[in-house]
């Protein structure tokens, strides 16, 4: 139904006004019991084979739906119904900023994938603070970054504030320094600075009567180089793990018109730079730290190729749009499949 009915209805629209216009649907039809129990008896799936412990976490299952989608905590709990195992708010920033100048997001259809410039578009960690105070049993976690007018020899002051803000309500942090969408943000993921703002952070995270796993985001475009200067840098600062990867600025094998957008690619065309990456940091480092596994995934053979290469966890962004809220279900029980 969702994809021969539902979404090609969705896809008639602007791709970023049907986001809210998505959101406030589901906020309002969520209100209802009957609806809601009709959503979790169809996608979710509670079988305590799925519980994965990772970094000192207790999931409920493997599959997370990835940052970037609900951005401002705005729809958490509603969306955990559909069978997510945790949520990823933000990207988040000390202030509220208003991101880039729209039109910022694009369909690419014919390759399965997206483009966005959003530029970290959010209402501030405080703001995401208050709407976490209800949450009860969502898995959350909270990535943050900085403001867009914040150079990076002071940005680790707007991550430290966002870490701070945020503490008492998520589950574990995300320092996001891999998104192409903010000027000079990636350069904070050479090694110097890398290891210098995960260091403060990791200090700060001492310092609090409980520590929080801290993970690093990073780009697919890295280098093998560079992807060994993180093995190393994860063994430093002793940070909990890795998120691999965020958009991609290659345009590689794509067909649809709207490939020459600026910005970031997600999609199917990211698959197999993620799974690749994935792969070599787990083989490279001898799984020394998680991976949650991002970038491309489809289906549920797309996802058991993340797990294989070595992810503990995955995420959905794009593929939950194009496939529909089935494929979480699908995923976890192609995982259950496979243990017995």
């Amino acid at each position: 139904m969702y994809k021969n009915i539902i979404r090609p209805l969705l896809f008639l629209a602007d791709p970023e006004q049907v986001h809210h216009f998505t959101f406030s649907a589901l906020r309002y039809f969520m209100r209802f019991s009957v609806i809601r129990k009709f959503v979790e008896k169809r996608f979710a799936i509670n079988n305590p084979a799925l519980e994965r412990e990772v970094f000192g976490l207790k999931f409920p299952n493997p599959v997370g739906l990835a940052a970037g989608f609900d951005k401002d905590a705005k729809l958490y709990d509603e969306l955990s119904a559909f069978g997510f195992g945790f949520i990823e708010i933000g990207t988040l920033t000390p202030v509220a900023q208003a991101g880039n100048p729209k039109k910022r997001l694009f369909r690419l259809r014919k390759d399965s994938a997206l483009i966005n410039r959003m530029g970290f578009n959010n209402g501030g960690a405080s703001a995401a603070a208050q709407k976490l105070r209800t949450n009860r049993k969502v898995i959350i976690g909270g990535n943050i970054g900085k403001n867009k007018d914040t150079p990076n020899d002071r940005a680790a002051s707007d991550y430290i504030k966002c870490f701070n803000v945020l503490y008492d309500h998520v589950d574990y942090f995300v320092v996001n320094v891999s998104s192409p969408n903010t000027p000079n943000l990636r350069d904070l993921q050479e090694k110097e600075p890398l290891t210098r703002l995960l260091s403060e952070l990791q200090h700060l995270n001492a310092s609090k009567k409980h520590h929080k796993p801290i993970l690093l985001k990073i780009a697919p475009d890295l280098t093998e180089g560079q992807l060994r200067d993180i093995i190393e840098i994860v063994a430093q600062t002793r940070i909990a793990g890795v998120i691999a990867t965020n958009t991609t600025l290659s345009r590689d094998g794509l067909t649809d018109e709207n490939k020459d957008e600026a910005g970031g690619m997600s999609g199917k065309p990211l698959r197999e730079k993620s799974t690749q990456v994935i792969r070599f940091l787990y083989e490279q480092s001898g799984g020394a730290f998680p991976i949650i596994g991002v970038g491309g995934i489809h289906s549920a053979e797309d996802a058991l190729e993340k797990l294989e290469a070595g992810a503990s966890l995955v995420q959905l962004y794009t593929g939950f749009i194009y496939e529909g809220p089935a494929l979480v279900r699908d995923i976890n029980r192609r995982i259950l499949e496979r243990m017995r």
